[in-house]
């Protein structure tokens, strides 16, 4: 229970990794707060507090929402009176070739997962400096920082902004509060199965089959292991780790090359 009387703001838990997180600080003992534009949002609360009745909370807000933020701020507030912990895992990926990408395309990567961390961060943060051994664990990936695929281009750019941000907010938090990243290669989630769809129409499951195969461990993450990470990062045993990602790949950008070799 190494997250037990923790209070934690996840956005993006409605579903994916960001799902895979919320079950796994639930299981650690924590409150959560799930921040979620998705329509399924009351569901998913609905469901989790038949199994951990008075643990979760949640509201249905675009992170881009200032205003509304700011709203929620107040109500967290009056509940809860503190955060131990921020997890930014909101985050969208539409595959575009540069070279046709429209700005609105462009400015919906940025908005969402460079501005949406940013804003999350920003209002919440007075009430994480109240917290116990407080932590910012921020969702980036091995994609931008380390690797690529084409059509990716917006989406890289802001994972290796998100990096960025933490390290240079870490630097400027400490000693209080820590700020780690978690840098995962490509997880069993609906918005992998979607950009597979892009990438093939006709037969997404070569898509994913390839991705497979070209990873080490030879299949992708369960968003679960993500949570372990995230749980760890968030709790007091990360308490020297800060301004650091780290990658939850499978081991997919250890290969140097795929001909070379015995």
């Amino acid at each position: 229970m190494k997250l037990e009387n923790k209070i934690a703001l996840i956005t993006g838990g409605a579903m994916g990794i960001g799902y895979g997180i919320v079950l796994t600080y639930l299981k650690y003992g924590a409150k959560v707060i799930i921040l979620d534009n998705a329509s399924e949002i009351n569901e998913v609360i609905t469901k989790l507090n038949e199994s951990y009745p008075g643990m979760i909370n949640g509201f249905k807000v675009d992170i881009r929402n200032k205003e509304l933020l700011n709203a929620i701020f107040t109500q967290v507030q009056n509940t809860y009176g503190h955060l131990d912990i921020i997890v930014n895992n909101a985050g969208v990926c539409k595959l575009e070739e540069f070279s046709d990408m429209s700005d609105e395309i462009r400015d919906f990567h940025f908005d969402i997962n460079i501005n949406g961390t940013w804003n999350i961060t920003k209002i919440f943060l007075p009430l994480l400096k109240l917290g116990n051994n407080p932590a910012i664990v921020n969702l980036s990936s091995v994609t931008g920082p380390m690797v690529a695929d084409p059509g990716e281009v917006a989406y890289a750019t802001s994972k290796g902004a998100v990096l960025g941000f933490t390290k240079s907010l870490a630097a400027e938090l400490a000693p209080n509060i820590r700020v780690n990243a978690i840098m995962p290669g490509y997880v069993d989630t609906p918005m992998v199965h979607k950009m597979a769809e892009i990438s093939n129409p006709e037969n997404p499951l070569q898509v994913i089959e390839g991705i497979r195969n070209a990873i080490p461990l030879k299949r992708l993450a369960k968003p679960e292991e993500v949570g372990e990470l995230a749980a760890f990062l968030g709790s007091n045993e990360a308490s020297y780790l800060t301004g650091i990602g780290i990658v939850i790949d499978g081991g997919s950008t250890l290969p140097e090359t795929n001909s070379m070799g015995v």
